[in-house]
């Protein structure tokens, strides 16, 4: 099967991309990146390989291990361009976070929502995780409602953000706060209901989940979509992203 992730050119998260890459590839699925040009070689947040402050607050190694590996796999150098893919082609989509400046490029493309959009429509996979909970909440239903209204979910919480910001700000700036609005206010605004609809998860700062404990880890599920907080979901998002794309095959197939 066929799984688009669309990525900036620079600055998505480590984890959020290479964990998922690795857990549909190891299942003998195939991963499509789109970048806004095709053909262009995307970067990682290069903070989050050295260390955001003083070593700490990266990556954690295993995941960094698979980025390097991604690095030389022929998808990754091989990217489609967001407005011209058919998403029709498409069994699955991923769409990842990350906070560093250049992420912009893509949690504000229109091109990239309007075809978040019409693959929403399919009725097909889709999972989002971070602040890629904001591409959905920002894509527009024939009715100009985001896609998300009526879904619940999951994204960034407030307070994870709020709490990165105020550790780093002497130092690194507004480098944690993408957009002036936190990322729980926005995805909560799209939401027609968001006290019934939004979910917080328990309070985590440090404890990730990883290939083989999950108790850290949390994650919504509403039908065929999927969300998540924060790269310590991202084990536990990858593996039940894989199910839910694995139950989808014997749905309608792809052209």
């Amino acid at each position: 099967m066929r799984v688009l992730m669309p990525v900036p050119d620079r600055d998505f998260d480590v984890t959020e991309v290479a964990v998922p890459w690795r857990i549909l590839t190891e299942a003998g699925h195939q991963v499509i990146f789109a970048t806004e040009r095709a053909g262009t070689l995307p970067a990682a947040d290069p903070r989050l390989l050295t260390g955001v402050l003083f070593g700490q607050l990266g990556a954690e190694a295993e995941p960094k291990a698979f980025y390097e590996e991604l690095t030389r796999a022929e998808e990754f150098a091989s990217t489609a361009a967001w407005a011209d893919v058919d998403v029709s082609r498409f069994d699955g989509l991923i769409l990842p976070g990350g906070h560093a400046p250049g992420m912009r490029q893509y949690l504000g493309s229109g091109a990239l929502q309007q075809q978040v959009a019409r693959f929403w429509g399919l009725g097909r996979p889709v999972g989002a995780i971070c602040h890629g909970v904001l591409v959905l909440a920002r894509s527009r239903d024939a009715d100009g409602r985001s896609v998300l209204a009526d879904r619940r979910t999951t994204c960034l919480p407030k307070y994870m953000e709020r709490t990165a910001y105020l550790t780093t700000v002497w130092r690194l700036g507004r480098y944690y706060r993408t957009y002036p609005q936190y990322v729980e206010d926005e995805v909560k605004d799209a939401l027609s209901d968001s006290g019934a609809l939004f979910e917080r998860g328990p309070r985590a700062l440090t404890a990730r989940g990883t290939a083989t404990d999950d108790s850290p880890a949390f994650i919504v599920e509403d039908g065929n979509y999927l969300s998540a907080r924060w790269p310590g979901d991202a084990y536990l998002f990858g593996r039940r992203f894989l199910s839910i794309l694995e139950a989808a095959q014997d749905g309608p197939q792809v052209p």
